[in-house]
């Protein structure tokens, strides 16, 4: 087995921590501007939690729940290539069953304005007046309010409208209704744009795509490492820059130590700076403030593989179900709840394969610490419930799924923590105060940065490829001129 650390130099511009999106989008951008960069994966999979993986059978699983918005489109033209860019499609039979409503949607601007007035009975302009709300949202209006106050604000008493407009979010970046407003307003606005979008072709291609145009561009990509430190020094003025990397290989153990002037973690921005930069790189003070960052949430997927010449009924693209009334996102996160939605993968989700395939992927919200100290047999016991449940919710759309199905597993929150090393298993990284300390990291160490979930509109994928573009773009700037001030959000965000 070939070491990883193979021909690696000793010094890069650029160390790039994970290859989830925004560290794969980082990195990439960073070699365009004709930097040396290297790019470390502690798995050996690229793609933080847009990837996928591969079962006996020729089944083939997206990870999680996948959907973005119009704007991936863009992004992805721009700051990776056209190839990616127009395979992204929009799904168009999003279904929302529970005991308050049954919806169909094409789940954008057009439709949910048309469900809101037909369906829910709510005045139009009540309607136009929320619409407008949310696109006059800004992150710099320092706006206290939560998701619960702006609903009551235009939907008093509604819990039904709370569920049509919340649930979709909450599975999408595990955003509550005590959660800051902004956090559901701006995320909710961007897919109410033109609708939800995937990746047509799944994620296995889409990481390939991305993988060799990286390798294109130069980056050094390498998997199977760890990075177990970022050393920091100090320059004669007495502040604290970026000098290199501690490196370690995951299957053999070996180490090894890289210079650089600039590291961009795309890990978890506690783990970013707890343990990677280690507390005697910063200020007490904003040590304080990274340890009270809250973790977000996490979820359980169940992966439910179609036997090979089997076919299923089309359902809805993406399926919201849930028994519980009212709705309340305190059940939508319980151990027990029976709010799961079901993402059907129809043989057009992967055009280019020879035989077509059908596969189904189960999501639940859940935590982290009702999963972290279940003994080996209650973790079993578990996770086969969270099979069982998805089953039985299935079978009221498919009444035959069981016999078609020939490989189902489960993954929970230690599955995250394991594969992606995220706090608490997240899956959707921190709450908003997490976003203050990742853009406060660089004034803290130069040439530290950070592009991962946080703050809830960092998150998602057009969220994580966005925010790998503004760092790689400070860090590009710093790189040019380590003396000058840091460049603002807005040079640093153009053309986004």
């Amino acid at each position: 087995m070939p070491s990883p650390f193979e021909g690696l130099l000793p010094r890069y511009d650029a160390v790039v921590i994970g290859a989830g999106l925004g560290g794969m989008t980082a990195a990439n951008n960073l070699a365009k501007f004709g930097r040396k960069v290297l790019l470390l994966e502690h798995h050996y999979q690229l793609g933080g939690l847009a990837t996928f993986f591969k079962r006996a059978g020729g089944h083939v699983f997206d990870i999680s729940l996948h959907g973005f918005p119009h704007g991936m489109i863009k992004s992805t033209r721009r700051y990776w290539t056209k190839d990616i860019s127009d395979r992204i499609h929009q799904l168009k039979d999003v279904r929302f069953i529970n005991p308050d409503f049954d919806v169909r949607t094409t789940f954008d601007r057009e439709d949910f304005t048309r469900i809101l007035i037909e369906k829910f009975r709510l005045p139009a302009e009540t309607v136009e007046a929320f619409f407008a709300h949310l696109r006059a949202m800004n992150y710099y209006d320092n706006d206290p309010r939560t998701t619960r106050e702006l609903f009551e604000q235009f939907f008093p008493g509604r819990p039904d409208v709370q569920r049509l407009l919340l649930e979709p979010i909450a599975y999408a970046n595990g955003s509550t209704l005590d959660d800051p407003a902004i956090t559901f307003g701006i995320v909710f606005s961007n897919f109410m744009s033109k609708g939800v979008f995937i990746f047509q072709g799944g994620t296995d291609l889409m990481i390939g795509l991305m993988t060799a145009e990286m390798k294109a561009n130069g980056v050094d990509v390498r998997r199977n490492v760890l990075v177990e430190k970022v050393h920091v020094g100090k320059d004669a003025s007495g502040r604290r820059r970026v000098v290199g990397v501690k490196l370690r290989g995951t299957r053999l153990g070996e180490e090894a130590e890289v210079a650089c002037s600039a590291v961009i973690s795309n890990a978890n921005i506690k783990d970013t700076v707890l343990r990677i930069g280690g507390e005697e790189s910063f200020d007490p003070a904003f040590v304080e403030e990274a340890r009270r960052v809250r973790v977000n949430t996490s979820s359980c997927q169940v992966y439910m593989g179609v036997r090979e010449g089997e076919t299923i009924p089309h359902i809805g693209d993406l399926v919201f179900t849930s028994e519980a009334r009212p709705f309340s996102s305190h059940e939508l996160v319980d151990f027990h709840t029976t709010s799961r939605t079901y993402s059907v993968y129809y043989p057009d989700t992967r055009p280019h394969t020879k035989t077509p395939r059908y596969a189904v992927v189960t999501s639940v919200n859940q935590k982290w610490d009702d999963w972290a100290g279940l003994s080996a047999a209650d973790y079993a016991k578990h996770k086969a419930r969270v099979i069982e449940e998805s089953f039985r919710g299935l079978e009221k759309f498919i009444p035959d799924i069981r016999s078609k199905v020939d490989h189902a597993e489960a993954a929970t929150p230690r599955t995250v923590n394991r594969y992606v090393r995220h706090v608490g298993g997240t899956s959707f990284g921190t709450k908003f105060e997490g976003l203050k300390v990742s853009m406060g990291l660089p004034e803290q160490v130069g040439g530290f940065y950070h592009a991962g979930s946080v703050g809830i509109i960092m998150s998602g994928w057009l969220g994580t490829i966005n925010y790998g573009v503004i760092v790689s773009a400070k860090a590009d700037a710093y790189l040019r001129d380590p003396d000058a001030g840091p460049i603002g959000e807005a040079a640093a965000s153009a053309g986004l």
